[in-house]
């Protein structure tokens, strides 16, 4: 990213904190104005949304990480800093730039150096996470959001002592490793999506997802992502997707109505700007003909994916869905401010959280 952009970038998190009601941002063409600038935000869903981030603050470990969930990792971390990211505080001098600074140096202390996988490095004794692409797919998104907008000269301002803590890198060089390292596992994948593993030959839509979305918002984020390696991620949904708009789950064929994985496959048609394929239109409608469906298995999963594929297909529909969305998570929230699910509170309570960021739109993934 150039010094320019970085420093437009710095310009609208300062901008957030003057007002907080709107976000400064690119200018894209033939968008409508408010859902690039952002509108105020409803009072009942700023406190839903702040009582969950004191709840992901009080839970966060002394080393920057979250446990006690399913999948422990940067995956976990990686979801949870992009909520404090996405809330509109500033990143820096906020209330949550602690919290925020922490999750990304436990990122960074867990990234292999050899291999560029994050969550592969082994950290006071321990792994340093899960080592799922799973993990490395969204802590990789986290790190393309933070770039550019986490002032860097801070981030080693060390606010507790990481076990193991050897080196000071910053979030570009991660990131550029960590696309690397994601490119490598595409190219030894015969289908060219991802599995759970790195030198995996098999694939599925649910970790392709999580790795497609990292690599494209690196990409937005200014780090270089050869396009052969999206074409191949794309091509690889287009096999996994029917003329129905249904989106099978691993290898070719199985197709069946999960709304999680169709929301999957819009959401990367759209972020890869596929919109004219045939693909995109069928799984938008498929979720746009369903609005009042309940999301299905894996519920918190689902809408953080269904929200975004939503926003990104078809704005309208999106907030027809949203306003269910909070009735909801206002039902389902607990009085500590967590949300419980099939992965546990640090991973339902992140994810339940950035279905509602859309709402605020700062993270740069969540523009049009």
């Amino acid at each position: 990213m150039s010094s320019l952009a970085r420093s437009f970038v710095s310009v609208a998190w300062i901008s957030i904190v003057v007002c907080h009601l709107f976000v400064i941002a690119h200018p894209v063409n033939a968008q409508y104005p408010t859902v690039q600038m952002g509108e105020a935000v409803p009072r009942d869903i700023r406190e839903l949304y702040d009582k969950g981030l004191r709840f992901l603050a009080s839970s966060q470990g002394e080393s920057g990480d979250w446990e006690g969930g399913v999948y422990p990792g940067p995956g976990v971390t990686g979801m949870a800093v992009m909520t404090f990211l996405a809330s509109g505080e500033d990143p820096n001098y906020g209330i949550y730039s602690g919290n925020i600074r922490r999750g990304l140096r436990s990122i960074l202390n867990g990234q292999d150096a050899k291999t560029g996988i994050l969550g592969g490095r082994q950290v006071g004794g321990r792994q340093g996470g899960h080592s799922s692409m799973y993990s490395h797919g969204f802590a990789m998104l986290a790190l393309a959001e933070a770039y550019g907008a986490v002032d860097e000269r801070t981030l080693w301002q060390s606010d507790t002592k990481i076990a193991g803590q050897t080196d000071k890198r910053s979030l570009g060089a991660a990131l550029e490793v960590a696309v690397r390292a994601s490119i490598t596992s595409q190219k030894k994948n015969r289908y060219g999506g991802w599995r759970y593993g790195p030198d995996a030959t098999d694939a599925d839509t649910s970790v392709s997802g999580a790795m497609m979305v990292g690599l494209l918002a690196a990409r937005n984020a200014g780090i270089e992502v050869p396009d052969d390696a999206i074409d191949r991620g794309v091509a690889y949904f287009k096999s996994m997707t029917s003329p129905s708009g249904q989106v099978a789950y691993s290898g070719l064929g199985g197709f069946d109505d999960s709304v999680a994985r169709i929301s999957i496959g819009t959401l990367v048609y759209a972020v890869a700007r596929r919109k004219d394929m045939p693909e995109f239109k069928s799984t938008l409608l498929s979720l746009t003909s369903r609005l009042e469906q309940a999301s299905g298995n894996y519920v918190r999963y689902a809408q953080y994916y269904q929200a975004q594929a939503l926003f990104q297909g078809d704005v309208e529909a999106w907030k027809k869905w949203n306003e269910q969305l909070v009735r909801e998570l206002k039902a389902a929230q607990a009085e500590d401010g967590s949300f419980s699910g099939e992965f546990g509170k640090p991973i339902d309570t992140s994810l339940s959280l950035l279905a509602m960021a859309l709402n605020f739109r700062f993270l740069p993934i969540y523009e049009r």
